[in-house]
């Protein structure tokens, strides 16, 4: 006979098992009926991190030239941005600061609010290409959750090395810690 505590063992690995497949299955749908009601992107999001990415998302606006702009990141970084926004001639009406992110889940759950309340429903995001893949993760759950598709646009960084998938799920897990309590651990941060 099997002892009782491995048999609860069994059912919550089932029951975590069937959640998540539940989960994802929400997800999908979600991200499918976001993408029927904006198959074009309404809105452009980059992850600050690095000015370059900031200089590539200018250009990436005025190619783009009716979709307001986030700049999701350290706001200590607010005035080299709006120099380079400036100088790109992106109307400072359209780009908007988020200054609440610490990082990278940060830069979603702090913006997805603001989003939401724009009906914005499908965004391009910009950040480098090392840094896609993870960042893509986060906004299938964070935004995906929310009815928000993305459309991924990479700034080539060859002298990076994609990330660690350790990395990848710390975040996820932390993204899907966030969907049930609203929390994400980033005061929990050193830095």
């Amino acid at each position: 006979m099997v002892p009782r505590r491995y048999l609860w063992v069994a059912y919550g690995a089932l029951g975590a098992v069937v959640g998540l497949l539940v989960l994802a299955g929400w997800l999908a749908v979600q991200l499918t009926l976001a993408q029927r009601q904006a198959p074009m992107p309404q809105a452009i999001l980059v992850l600050e991190g690095q000015t370059s990415r900031v200089r590539f998302a200018a250009q990436f606006s005025g190619q783009h030239p009716n979709l307001p702009l986030w700049v999701s990141g350290n706001p200590q970084g607010q005035a080299v941005n709006a120099a380079i926004f400036r100088q790109a001639a992106v109307p400072a009406a359209l780009v908007h600061y988020d200054g609440c992110a610490t990082d990278t889940v940060t830069n979603f759950t702090c913006t997805v609010a603001d989003f939401e309340t724009r009906r914005i429903r499908h965004i391009y995001l910009i950040t480098s290409d090392y840094h896609m893949g993870r960042s893509l993760a986060i906004a299938a759950i964070v935004f995906g959750s929310r009815g928000i598709v993305v459309t991924p646009v990479a700034l080539a960084a060859p002298d990076r090395a994609p990330e660690l998938p350790l990395r990848t799920l710390r975040d996820c897990l932390r993204s899907l810690v966030w969907l049930a309590t609203g929390k994400t651990g980033a005061s929990l941060n050193p830095d």
